[in-house]
């Protein structure tokens, strides 16, 4: 390949890779006037005092590089919040590292372990950033279904699934896009599985405060079994409602750590002083703030669910997430993303097909809806909806 006359370019690394999805349906909505219900981010602003604070550090003098690891005060609270709620003592200034947002945490650790020839498990629908971080390490991804409609893992077939070549699982709980959670059952399961294999593991957690219906939220972190051979990755975005700040963290074994710490050093080096010091009064402060959201977003779910209940539309309420999956095989034959183009053009409202993040999507018909809106929105997209 040529561009401009230039000289020719190397093959793609990653030629199967274009703009991702939320890009795609984001543009389109703007494009369009519709309202976004696609992109997972909130219509509404963080909490004010977490914003005051990181006024106070900008015009404070706070400006410069931040340590790679992190601030040593967010370093610490991050432990403190994993001890509160998951009874594991992790050492802030070993096992405790500071990201640029969730993705950059899931890109290090995978860059840090996998090796050309490895596999990596993961779980179709998966979100789309696994693959290619695993293709750009030289590995090569196993990907297992999770069935509708309670899309949860089969652990016979992750079983059948393990090799000498399995250098990774990657979990994703809550799920996104389906909203699914792991249980504690699942946990067991996977101890059983991984006993006296050398199997590294990857949990995508960002979504670990918004788990519904009275659930615990079953992280790795819980089970020294597990947390002992995993990357365990969370997002303050996702919590604090301020994704647009692209903070998140990585908690993992001192061993795990320093090689995680090798990559990250030359992606990013550090991440914006002012935000992580705020955060680190802010959860310091206010860890009511975590420990409310399951509610907050219960209200939300059954408020979105409720509004839709005159639709078309059929659903089970996610079991965590702020994403809510609606099927719609009463209303269309089209698939996933030829639906979704055309609400976004012709009703004013855009979703995300599911079937993206499958490598062999399944005949089911579904849409995925971000619900993190104020009551209007929710409102107004209800009415969209069970207009259709």
């Amino acid at each position: 390949m040529t561009v401009d006359g230039g000289p020719k370019l190397p093959a793609s690394k990653l030629p199967r890779v274009g703009t991702t999805i939320f890009t795609v349906m984001s543009g389109l909505a703007a494009e369009h006037g519709a309202l976004n219900l696609s992109q997972g981010f909130p219509d509404f602003d963080g909490p004010r005092a977490l914003r005051e604070r990181v006024s106070h550090y900008l015009n404070d003098g706070r400006n410069q590089y931040a340590p790679m690891t992190g601030v040593p005060a967010l370093r610490e609270a991050i432990a403190s919040k994993v001890a509160a709620l998951y009874g594991r003592t992790t050492h802030p200034d070993t096992e405790v590292t500071v990201t640029s947002g969730g993705t950059e945490a899931l890109f290090c650790a995978i860059q840090a372990v996998v090796r050309p020839g490895d596999e990596v498990i993961i779980f179709d629908p998966a979100y789309d950033s696994y693959e290619p971080a695993v293709e750009l390490a030289g590995g090569r991804c196993v990907r297992l279904p999770l069935p509708a409609p309670g899309y949860r893992p089969d652990w016979n077939a992750v079983a059948d699934a393990l090799s000498d070549r399995t250098r990774l699982i990657i979990l994703n709980s809550p799920h996104n896009p389906t909203g699914s959670v792991l249980t504690a059952s699942d946990l067991d399961a996977l101890e059983t599985l991984l006993h006296g294999r050398d199997t590294l593991l990857l949990a995508d957690e960002v979504y670990e405060h918004i788990i519904f219906d009275g659930a615990e939220h079953q992280s790795l972190l819980r089970r020294p079994a597990l947390s002992e051979r995993a990357f365990v990755v969370s997002s303050f975005g996702k919590t604090y409602h301020v994704t647009g700040w692209k903070i998140g963290y990585c908690v993992a074994p001192e061993a795990l750590s320093a090689e995680f710490r090798k990559v990250h050093q030359y992606v990013t080096f550090a991440s914006i002083t002012p935000v992580q010091l705020a955060l680190a009064d802010f959860l310091a402060d206010h860890p009511e703030h975590h420990l409310d959201l399951p509610d907050f977003y219960q209200r939300k779910r059954d408020r979105f669910c409720a509004l839709l209940a005159d639709s078309r539309f059929t659903l089970t309420p996610a079991a965590g997430t702020y994403f809510q999956l609606l099927d719609y095989t009463a209303i269309s034959d089209e698939t996933d993303v030829e639906l979704a183009r055309r609400l976004t053009i012709e009703h004013g409202i855009a979703s995300i097909p599911v079937s993206v993040f499958y490598q062999s999507p399944p005949p089911d018909r579904v849409l995925r809806f971000c619900f993190a809106k104020d009551d209007a929105t929710l409102l107004r997209a209800a009415e969209v909806l069970c207009a259709i």
